[in-house]
């Protein structure tokens, strides 16, 4: 199966620098609309079959044009929500949200307070692309969020998370996976061919 996996457009809280990570979470700006619409002709020769989103505004407000275009079914799955930071919710200030992420990497039960623990996180984002994974596609695409693309992808595909280059994710950036569940192989990291 392959992956197309993608980072939601702009919003205004991504130009305020503020972790918006609740439901339903801020719409597409200007740029984050025009950048969803790139999508169908950066993903033209895709042969996706499905488009799988977030049920977070911005998450499906970025997979819809694709799924137009592509004629193909939008579904929405909680489980692919950002990382939920909790009582940092819509905070400027990302150091300490960071931090619990990379701490995931050795302890799973740290957590943000009022916010997701890495166990929380880890079950339901990998239940929903086990259920994804379960369709019997060949091709789909996921918009989902990019704390929680940065943190549950190089996990999933065995990718050193000490590589710096693994920890960018710009609005619409593209990492591909293709595999099955417990077996991910990464084809590519934004604009990296892995």
């Amino acid at each position: 199966m392959r992956i197309i996996f993608i980072r939601h457009g702009r919003t205004a809280s991504n130009t305020q620098h503020a972790l918006d990570t609740g439901f339903p979470g801020a719409p597409l700006d200007e740029v984050g609309q025009e950048q969803a619409q790139a999508l169908v002709d950066r993903l033209k020769d895709e042969p996706i079959e499905a488009v799988y989103t977030s049920d977070i505004l911005r998450a499906r407000q970025t997979g819809t044009p694709l799924a137009e275009a592509k004629d193909v079914p939008l579904t929405t799955n909680a489980g692919l929500r950002e990382v939920y930071a909790g009582d940092w919710d819509m905070d400027v200030e990302w150091e300490d949200f960071i931090n619990v992420t990379i701490e995931w990497e050795h302890d799973l039960t740290a957590s943000m307070p009022g916010g997701d623990s890495g166990e929380s996180f880890f079950a339901r984002y990998t239940k929903a692309v086990n259920e994804i994974a379960a369709t019997g596609h060949e091709c789909v695409a996921i918009v989902s969020h990019g704390a929680a693309m940065r943190v549950w992808l190089p996990w999933a595909a065995g990718l050193h998370v000490d590589d710096e280059a693994y920890w960018v994710l710009h609005n619409t950036d593209i990492v591909t996976l293709e595999g099955t569940p417990g077996a991910w192989k990464a084809l590519t990291w934004g604009s990296r061919v892995l």
